[in-house]
């Protein structure tokens, strides 16, 4: 069965997702003009689509309601269009997950693209920031447009980093010029301390850093204030240390921890708050099903709930 290559636009109304779209199609390095293109599209917005200027290869497709989204749907308008790439728009206020499990068994998304407008993006993630967190988290390429000298970069680059740290991020003013983002993202904490200082506010960037790349943690000693987890899989005296990670709404909320060996002197009960120092190492627990970070504790003492209990990355 032949692979159908996919290449799948997210964001919100008025976002640039169209104009992409068609500045793409109009590259002769993406359209040959050869193979035959499916556009589907999932909102009409304020840029129409011009068959004309695309081309005789390039046929439209469309949905108007995500129930809609079918497996058997989608092939069925690939097959009409003898389609041998799809592009999609895919509306904004529509979750990824309905798209995604709806693919075709033949379907492969090969990029997956979020335009944004930059005037807006700081509205949409205050207001609307479980719907942003949607289209950011597997998107490999951001794109802000309509941006000015006044546009603050710093805080577009905040919304995603807070969200990917995967994801390219570049700039398009008014003219269509691109600036690729060079903005450094240094962690809130000395990685190369004797004793590397986790502070209430940082710990759900340490904790996504130190999954991402536990290796750089190998060894080090760690200073943190979590919430003690018992779990019977666990030896005596062993238990997991962490805390509750929100990343867009109390819907997502989910605790987040790592093993930790050794209790000192202290009766520790579920829910318990406390602040460790030890070092980190990566070894076998039952709790992980395998290898995973373990903290060895050398000081351990009761402590207060931080002011904010559920750690966030904003």
């Amino acid at each position: 069965m032949m692979e159908i290559p996919v290449y799948l636009f997210t964001g919100f109304l008025e976002g640039g997702k169209t104009s992409f779209i068609v500045e793409t199609m109009k590259d002769p390095n993406f359209n040959d003009g050869k193979r035959k293109y499916l556009i589907i599209t999932c909102e009409e917005g304020e840029v129409e689509y011009y068959p004309d200027e695309l081309g005789a290869n390039v046929s439209f497709a469309s949905f108007d309601e995500e129930q809609a989204i079918t497996p058997d749907r989608l092939n069925a308008m690939q097959k009409r269009a003898g389609a041998d790439i799809v592009v999609v728009e895919y509306n904004g206020m529509w979750t990824l997950d309905r798209f995604y499990n709806s693919l075709p068994q033949n379907w492969m998304v090969y990029q997956e693209i979020f335009a944004c407008d930059s005037t807006t993006a700081q509205v949409y993630n205050a207001n609307m920031r479980q719907l942003m967190v949607d289209k950011l988290t597997s998107c490999e390429m951001v794109v802000f447009n309509r941006v000015s000298e006044s546009t603050d970069k710093m805080a577009l680059h905040k919304i995603v980093r807070g969200i990917s740290r995967k994801a390219n991020i570049c700039y398009e003013d008014t003219n269509g010029e691109i600036e690729f983002d060079q903005i450094e993202d240094p962690l809130p904490y000395d990685i190369n301390a004797d004793v590397i200082e986790i502070k209430d506010d940082d710990f759900a960037y340490f904790y996504r850093d130190m999954s991402e790349d536990v290796a750089k943690y190998i060894g080090k000693t760690i200073s943190l204030k979590g919430i003690v987890a018992l779990d019977k899989s666990l030896p005596a005296g062993n238990f997991a240390i962490g805390r509750h990670i929100m990343t867009c709404c109390a819907d997502d909320i989910a605790y987040r921890g790592v093993v930790a060996k050794g209790m000192g002197q202290l009766k520790l009960k579920t829910r318990d708050w406390v602040i460790v120092e030890g070092k980190l190492n990566e070894e076998f627990s039952k709790l992980y099903g395998g290898k995973g970070p373990v903290l060895t504790v050398n000081k351990i003492i009761r402590a207060d709930k931080p002011t904010q209990e559920v750690a966030t990355f904003y």
